[in-house]
Formats: C-alpha cells, sequence, structure tokens
C-alpha cells in the first residue's frame, strides 16, 4: 500500500500550495513596489489624474446625454468588408486624418518632431517624449524626459527565467514568435495581474496599477528586442544596456550593427513616427480588445504583437524593402527615371501584382511620416541606390495608380520608405523589422491601455450576424 506521501493528488496538492505561495509573495512584493513610487512616476499619475477631471464631464455627457445619436451608418458592406471606417472606438491618444496624416494628442507629427525634447545635439522628437505626450496631453521638458529615461531604465531589468527562455528558443523561430513567447513570459510580474489576484484591488485603482505595467512593459521591450535580434542574427553576443543612453538610442546600441549617432536617431524616428496610430488598426485594437476582459499589459500587448506579425500589418515594410530590392536588381544596373518605372509599374500591375508601399485605408495623400523619412533620407544619404529608387518610384507610381480608376489614395505611405532607411545603416535583417514596430507601437498601446482603464471602458462585445440573417436585416430596409 503506498504512503500518503506518495499519492499523486497529494503531491499535485502539494506543489498548489507552493504556487500559491510563490504568487502570494509576489504579490506582496509588487504591492511594496507600487507603494514607493519614484518623483517622475508620481507627476505622471498627476498629470493624467488632472487631465482625467478635465475629460470627465465630457465623457459623462457623452454617455447619459448623447449615447443614443447616431454618428454614422451600418452598412452590409461595413459588416462584411472588416468594419473598416466605422465610428465604433474609442481612442483619446490619437485620431487619423485623411488629409493631415495622425496627430498625437491634436498635434501633428511635424509639430511632435518640433516641439518633442530630443537627444543632444539631435533633431528627432524622443519617442519616450511621444509616450509622456500620449499619456498626458502635454510636451514634457527636457527635465521630465530625463527622469522618465531613468525610470525606464531602473524598470528595464528582465527577470532570469525570462532571459533563459529567450536564449533557449531555436534561431529559425521568428523573432515576432519569441516576443510574443517572451511577453507571456513577463505576464507574472505584472502589477495589475498581482494586485487584482490578491482580490483587495478597486476600480478607481485599476489605471495606476495599468500605469505601472505600461511603463514597465515598454522598459523592457529594448531588453528584450535586442536579447532576440542578437541571438538570432549574431550567435547569442549580446551588447550590455547603456543607462546614460535614452531609451531609443540605448536600442539602437544594443542592437550592435551600426554605433554611429546617425542610427541612434533613425531609430529614434522610427520609434516616434510608429508609436501610435489611433485604435482602429490591428495591433491597438486587439491590445485594447483583450484589455477590455481586465487582461493586464502583458496579456493584452502580446496578442497585439500576435496581429502585428500579419503580413498584411507589420510585415508591410519589410516588403515594400524587398520589391525595392527586386526592382533594383531588375533594372541591371540603369538609373532610374520616371520613365523607366512608369513603364515597370505598369508590367507589374499587368501581371496581376501588388505595388507595395502605396495607399493607405484612411489617408488621402502622401502620408506624412513618409514625407518625414524622406526628408531624413535626403539630408543624411541622398546618395543611397535604393533611396534613389525609391524617391523616382515616388514621381513615377502614383499617376500609374491613379490611371487604373481604382485606387482612393495612391500615394506612398510610412512602409516605402522605413525599411530603406534602416538598411542603409545595415541593419538589413528583414524578418526583425517588425520586431522594431513593436518596439514603437507598445507606446501607443500602453497609453491608450492606461486610459481605458482611467474611462472605465467596458468589454467589448460587438454583434454578429449569418449571411442569412444579413440577408434578412438588409431586406427590410
Amino acid at each position: 500500500r503506498p504512503s500518503r506521501a506518495s499519492l499523486p493528488h497529494l503531491s499535485v496538492m502539494a506543489s498548489l500550495r507552493a504556487v500559491r505561495a510563490q504568487l502570494s509573495a509576489r504579490t506582496a512584493v509588487y504591492m511594496r513596489a507600487f507603494a514607493t513610487k519614484s518623483p517622475v512616476v508620481s507627476t505622471l499619475q498627476g498629470k493624467i489624474q488632472a487631465l482625467a477631471a478635465q475629460k470627465t464631464p465630457q465623457f459623462t455627457k457623452l454617455r447619459k446625454e448623447l449615447g443614443d445619436k447616431p454618428i454614422g451608418q451600418v452598412t452590409v458592406g461595413a459588416c462584411i468588408g472588416g468594419a473598416r471606417g466605422m465610428k465604433c472606438l474609442l481612442s483619446e491618444t490619437s485620431l487619423l486624418d485623411p488629409m493631415e496624416g495622425i496627430r498625437y494628442r491634436g498635434r501633428t507629427l511635424e509639430e511632435c518632431m518640433q516641439q518633442l525634447p530630443k537627444a543632444p545635439g539631435g533633431k528627432v522628437g524622443l519617442p519616450e517624449a511621444s509616450f509622456w505626450l500620449l499619456l498626458t496631453n502635454e510636451i514634457p521638458t527636457e527635465a521630465d524626459v530625463r527622469a522618465l529615461s531613468e525610470e525606464l531604465h531602473r524598470r528595464s531589468t528582465v527577470p532570469q527565467h525570462v532571459i533563459e527562455m529567450i536564449d533557449k528558443m531555436p534561431k529559425d523561430m521568428h523573432p515576432m514568435t519569441q516576443l510574443a513567447m517572451a511577453m507571456l513570459a513577463l505576464q507574472p510580474g505584472s502589477s495589475f495581474g498581482n494586485a487584482y489576484r490578491s482580490g483587495t484591488l478597486a476600480k478607481s485603482k485599476y489605471w495606476e496599477h495599468t500605469l505601472e505595467d505600461a511603463l514597465t512593459l515598454v522598459a523592457q521591450m529594448p531588453i528584450v528586442c535586442a536579447r532576440i535580434f542578437r541571438n538570432v542574427f549574431f550567435n547569442g553576443q549580446h551588447i550590455p544596456s547603456d543607462p546614460s543612453l535614452d531609451w531609443a538610442g540605448n536600442y539602437a546600441q544594443m542592437l550592435g550593427i551600426n554605433d554611429t549617432e546617425a542610427f541612434k536617431e533613425v531609430t529614434r524616428l522610427y520609434l516616434m513616427l510608429h508609436a501610435d496610430h489611433e485604435g482602429g488598426n490591428v495591433s491597438a485594437h486587439t491590445t485594447h480588445l483583450v484589455g477590455s476582459a481586465l487582461s493586464d499589459a502583458y496579456y493584452s500587448f502580446a496578442a497585439g504583437v500576435c496581429g502585428l506579425a500579419g503580413p498584411l500589418h507589420g510585415l508591410a515594410n519589410q516588403e515594400c524593402l524587398r520589391w525595392l530590392k527586386e526592382t533594383h536588381s531588375a533594372l541591371g544596373g540603369k538609373e532610374p527615371t520616371v520613365e523607366i518605372l512608369t513603364q515597370y509599374a505598369k508590367d507589374t500591375l499587368a501581371a496581376g501584382k501588388v505595388i507595395p508601399g502605396f495607399g493607405h485605408g484612411v489617408l488621402r495623400k502622401t502620408d506624412p511620416r513618409y514625407t518625414i523619412q524622406r526628408e531624413f533620407a535626403a539630408a543624411h544619404f541622398p546618395d543611397d541606390p535604393l533611396f534613389k529608387l525609391a524617391s523616382v518610384c515616388f514621381e513615377a507610381i502614383p499617376p500609374v495608380l491613379q490611371a487604373t480608376g481604382k485606387v482612393k489614395n495612391p500615394w506612398p505611405n510610412v512602409d516605402a520608405l522605413s525599411g530603406t532607411c534602416m538598411q542603409h545603416y545595415g541593419l538589413n535583417q528583414e524578418d526583425y523589422y517588425t520586431v522594431i514596430f513593436a518596439v514603437s507601437r507598445s507606446l501607443g498601446c500602453m497609453a491608450n491601455l492606461v486610459w481605458s482603464r482611467i474611462m472605465g471602458l467596458p468589454i467589448e462585445r460587438p454583434k454578429s450576424e449569418t449571411l442569412d440573417s444579413l440577408e434578412a436585416l438588409a431586406g427590410k430596409q
């Protein structure tokens, strides 16, 4: 007869008790850490609370007095067409204008470039400064950004078990898969998750713990993503974090492919321009949707990363770079001209192929993000062969697309040039480009999640229809 200690169910019970004890201890640690805020976190909380107080009357009026007012029409086409353009989401951090492009808290990207603090000697608005802006609706001072950068460095430690897991992943596993797994591995450290499981977390405090998670996740992203890069492409030879550098500059440094200030600047530029793009794109909406179930920041952003990995969303920039490279090769050394590229574009379309990097689901003019990158490239590497080719494409391709009569926006979007900018400085590992996108998008997704908690937005639950019920509904109109 086996002893009680050897019975399998008792062994499992003992393991469960050990796990509960570990969770309780971890919760106590995070609650103590939460109680001892740094000055910059207290400042952020105060500014966010002040802005929330300003917005509360507007939110209350919209919910109570205007809740039944129509703001659009749901059509059958919208239902089966991905809800494109339907006004049915709330996102405070940014708004996409068809003619002006994205606005961060009402400011165009050109204004952000001018107004946001910059690295010493730099001309690019720091992405961590845009994070402050998205959270608070205020342009931070240089002192604010320095304090935020120090706070992000302080929070950037990645637990050893997560480091070991990343290091053991197969090198042929896509970097985005590794990133999604790393986000889930970091989830046990969630301030919100641990506080919620403690059973003592008041709803009024949800946003504060979400802000804690947002800051920590953003801080950990460069460490995790640089480690994945060096494991996959440089045989695990890592470059240590430098706390004297800004958030984006340190990320560029850890990638280790170019130690120039120009590469740090183009990295800052990329991360600032891609930080947010209102709430309806796949990565932002997925993060919000999962978060609406009160999933913490790590669960939510892991889902957003999976959405970003899709070829129709985050992979577009590497597809544009590949197309430029193929086009450059097809020219066989000829100098690109408008005439040559016009014919090449016509032949491409006639063959049933797509020209990537042109058009946008909302914009109806050239993407301002493209324009800003074009200005950077013209100032730093005007003679780069791929940039010269991209510049000719800018002149040649839109008229060809317009002539088809099928394209609402024939102008280039941000993806038409972002890969070219990166490859110029030696970052030519195309499978990694979407990871850089994820580092940037963590800023907007986390700021938006904090504000979703402040506003107390409910769980998303739209109504779906079948083909038969949709046809019946349409027949009643």
